[in-house]
């Protein structure tokens, strides 16, 4: 069995939050979420892109301490063609690190690792840029960190995410 050139995301559901109601849609792939998170201040998420749904159906899913939430930042560009970004979330739940997985397989970290594929890659000069890369990491929201009785955050090995957008910065988190 060949193995992927893609590492398994640690992100189990992707939502996005509709401006009107506040309510919480689930988005059915990474790739809808992403189109949708590209230009999320330009064009604001509603129930009624949903064919089968209107602000008056109840939310999809609900913010809650079930699941750990992880608010990402609007307005990213898309992964260019032929790559993948990927979040690796630490195992002490304090942090996401992101990454891009490349054409040939390589993990890049950073503008400048994007910068040293170019230069070793030349073929992917005109196809890649380097402003087409966002390494800003989504953030994770601390009221829904799980706790152990300490009050100390267990680590985890594997913990499904709930990667999602807020409509803007400063939003209230429905209760």
């Amino acid at each position: 069995m060949e193995k992927s050139k893609f590492p398994k995301d640690c992100v189990g559901a992707y939502a996005v939050q509709c401006e009107k109601c506040f309510k919480w849609r689930l988005i059915p792939s990474l790739e809808e979420y992403e189109t949708i998170r590209e230009t999320f201040i330009e064009e604001p998420w509603y129930c009624e892109r949903r064919p089968d749904i209107t602000c008056d159906h109840p939310g999809d899913i609900e913010y809650d301490a079930t699941r750990l939430w992880i608010i990402d930042k609007p307005n990213l560009p898309k992964p260019p063609r032929g790559t993948k970004r990927g979040l690796s979330l630490r195992r002490d739940l304090s942090k996401l690190d992101v990454h891009y997985v490349m054409p040939d397989g390589k993990k890049v970290r950073s503008s400048g690792e994007v910068e040293k594929f170019l230069d070793a890659h030349p073929e992917y000069k005109g196809k890649l840029s380097v402003s087409s890369f966002a390494f800003t990491p989504p953030k994770i929201l601390e009221d829904m960190v799980p706790r152990n009785p300490e009050g100390k955050t267990p680590k985890y090995k594997r913990l499904k995410a709930v990667l999602a957008m807020r409509i803007a910065e400063g939003t209230k988190m429905p209760d």
